[in-house]
């Protein structure tokens, strides 16, 4: 994110992240006195949404979803690209919040608003693609001296490979695909019977989702907590942990509660994960 002045704020979200942002705008407004206006992009469905109506101007990108030409399939109308470019124009926004979900983590959004000359509120697509790539992203964090879970050290690209690793970092272990998320191309091993086709079974779902069948090794930890750390960063790189959460109740490999802080740390550990959290964000750049 550049360090520069916006006015005109675009808001590619909708519902309770849009409306979120547009209350912390109110409140900045009110205590500074800052000329700055909300945009919110908004689909023919949410004409009437409290979103559309609390922001200063609207624009609408038109039906619910569209037909993506590169795959042919229906998606959401705040991943059309073409649609969202037009609307940054048209609107004159010099910056763009995306809350989360839609292109939040798509560096290729991030890549659109730099081309556009418009602040991105968040973090490169340099950054993005660096720790976004798990392979890419464990690697960094042992330059930087963040534990990692014992793994392979890279990608795995045949079933022989993967059997030399798993007999290396012992049953059970977990294939993990490096692209994309939301659960999928992860499959748990328990032993060599079992690895062939877990392996082959990873690797065409992550390719079918994410279009990269490259997977990786990972010691599997049971009894484990999946524990999240909150960052933020400014212009200059001042890195902040603002808060822990947990995540351990999931289904399917996806997040179903989120509890803060989380029950299963002491004082001590929580502070070890922030101070970790930071040195990697600060690792990769992210701003």
């Amino acid at each position: 994110m550049q360090k520069t002045a916006f006015h005109r704020l675009a808001i590619v979200n909708r519902g309770e992240p849009a409306v979120r942002l547009l209350h912390a705008v109110h409140e900045v407004r009110a205590e500074t006195g800052a000329d700055l206006a909300t945009i919110a992009l908004y689909t023919e469905p949410d004409a009437r949404s409290m979103f559309v109506r609390q922001a200063d101007d609207r624009y609408l990108l038109g039906p619910a979803t569209f037909v993506d030409p590169r795959d042919g399939q229906r998606k959401s109308k705040y991943l059309d690209y073409e649609a969202l470019e037009q609307a940054l124009r048209a609107t004159r926004a010099d910056a763009a919040w995306v809350g989360w979900g839609f292109v939040a983590e798509h560096p290729a959004f991030a890549d659109l608003c730099d081309r556009l000359g418009i602040t991105f509120i968040g973090p490169s697509g340099e950054v993005m693609r660096r720790l976004g790539d798990k392979i890419a992203s464990k690697l960094l964090a042992e330059s930087a001296g963040v534990p990692v879970a014992p793994w392979s050290g890279g990608p795995v690209e045949t079933v022989d490979q993967a059997r030399e690793h798993a007999q290396r970092l012992g049953y059970p272990v977990m294939i993990k695909a490096t692209a994309g998320g939301g659960g999928r191309g992860i499959r748990s091993v328990r032993d060599e019977s079992g690895l062939a086709e877990a392996f082959a079974s990873a690797r065409s779902e992550a390719l079918k989702s994410f279009g990269d069948d490259t997977v990786f090794l990972e010691k599997r930890v049971d009894g484990a907590r999946h524990v999240e750390v909150q960052v933020i960063a400014d212009a200059d790189g001042t890195t902040w942990a603002v808060g822990v959460r947990d995540c351990t109740i999931q289904r399917r490999n996806q997040k179903v509660v989120e509890e803060a802080p989380s029950p299963a740390l002491d004082e001590a550990l929580d502070a070890e994960l922030r101070v970790a959290a930071v040195r990697l964000a600060k690792a990769a750049g992210y701003r």
